[in-house]
């Protein structure tokens, strides 16, 4: 049977009510080593909290039964100051009194997370991220415990450090970790917490609308090669295709589909959009035209290498990474400025935005469209369509209404 605590201050009903009413809850004895019972005096029946160590030096602490201050003990939400020591503990260390079934912290909710993404062979750096900017209160506490109010207030601080579509970002990841642990834990019953607190905020979305000329395109390709030709075939490669960054790093050789007149590339699809699914999205592959330049300069790359070989290495012979941008951004910087631009605004992926609006000024079918750059029609439309008209002025014009030409009965029109 379990050892029960004595505490004269608060063991007794009389002792209690003697107490003075506050917000504060008074310190009650330690029920093993870092838990321990406290005591909220009201105006009506007190309230039992529970204050615990979250093992790296932080406390939490949770209001969790009444006291038996104005009414019997119903053993469940009322209780006695000996019922409130067991209930106390079994908060703190799980239901079955271990503390390895401890309530999940969020840190401990990322480090699930973190593992599921690397099972699902998508990007760990969703569960990192959230750390940088997660304060220590955050981190250490229980997500059962875990309040709209104060996640909303943590979104919030962040507005003014970051733009607001990052923000939603970094808070769809956070609630992406806090559901699956919900969904390992059936006393995480707070869902509505995050779903309201990190809500998204408003008009938020960035417009893709960094479009570069054709000539702009080329010259920095161009400028690419002139840096490092194996970096230079990365960026060609972007330019051609429409990829994002991540899609073009993991073709193999034998995706490589040589032709002298229509070569193409069996592009990996880039699995976005989550789902239990997405390791298997990922190994799937769609058809890419590519110009016969490019195809002559991949043959090259991939001239004597096995079939299953990455076919796009950097300068030291190894793969690139699932995240490219980590080794290359100090030359897309270097390339951009070169080029007249802003490396705060163009970056490798104003390829991508380049080439799906150079496919719709050409009148590609926007269906067709939206498959050759593994995404949706919905998507084009939200992000591009409305800033189509910014570079489809020429296109436009010939479709204007033309003032009537003048009849005269004299007069011939010569064709």
């Amino acid at each position: 049977m379990a050892r029960k605590v004595s505490f004269s201050a608060l063991e007794s009903r009389s002792a209690r009510l003697r107490l003075k009413v506050r917000r504060r809850p008074y310190s009650g004895p330690s029920l093993a080593r870092g838990i321990s019972l406290m005591y909220r005096r009201n105006k009506t029946n007190g309230t039992w909290v529970l204050k615990a160590s979250d093992g790296s030096g932080a406390y939490w602490t949770k209001g969790f039964a009444l006291a038996d201050d104005f009414e019997d003990s119903d053993s469940k939400g009322v209780l006695t100051f000996f019922e409130a020591q067991d209930a106390a503990k079994k908060l703190a260390r799980g239901d079955d009194g271990n503390a390895a079934s401890a309530p999940l912290t969020v840190d401990i909710a990322l480090t699930a997370y973190k593992a599921d993404l690397i099972a699902r062979n998508a990007n760990p750096y969703n569960a990192d991220h959230p750390r940088l900017h997660l304060t220590s209160f955050l981190l250490t506490k229980p997500v059962v415990l875990l309040t709209s109010k104060e996640l909303k207030a943590w979104r919030d601080s962040l507005l003014g450090t970051m733009k607001p579509s990052t923000i939603n970002r970094l808070c769809r990841c956070v609630s992406a970790a806090l559901a699956l642990a919900a969904q390992h834990d059936d006393r995480i019953k707070n869902g509505d917490a995050w779903e309201i607190g990190l809500a998204g905020l408003p008009d938020a979305t960035e417009a893709r609308n960094v479009i570069l000329s054709d000539d702009k395109v080329r010259e920095f390709v161009s400028t690419a090669y002139g840096l490092d030709p194996h970096f230079g075939l990365l960026m060609d490669t972007l330019a051609v295709t429409g990829a994002r960054p991540s899609q073009p790093v993991r073709l193999r050789v034998e995706d490589f589909h040589d032709h002298p007149v229509r070569p193409k590339l069996m592009m990996p699809k880039s699995a976005k959009g989550g789902g239990r699914n997405r390791a298997q999205k990922r190994v799937e592959r769609y058809s890419v035209p590519i110009t016969v330049q490019l195809a002559a300069r991949l043959r090259a790359a991939a001239n004597g290498r096995a079939d299953d070989a990455p076919l796009l290495l950097q300068a030291d012979g190894t793969a690139w990474n699932k995240n490219p941008g980590q080794n290359y951004h100090r030359q897309v910087d270097r390339v951009v400025t070169s080029i007249g631009c802003d490396p705060a605004e163009v970056t490798a992926y104003s390829l991508r935005h380049s080439s799906i609006v150079r496919m719709l000024l050409a009148n590609v079918p926007i269906r067709l469209v939206a498959g050759l750059h593994n995404t949706s029609v919905a998507m084009i439309e939200k992000h591009y369509s409305r800033y189509i008209t910014e570079f489809a002025d020429e296109h436009a014009r010939a479709a204007l209404l033309q003032p009537e030409t003048p009849s005269f009965d004299n007069v011939v029109a010569l064709k």
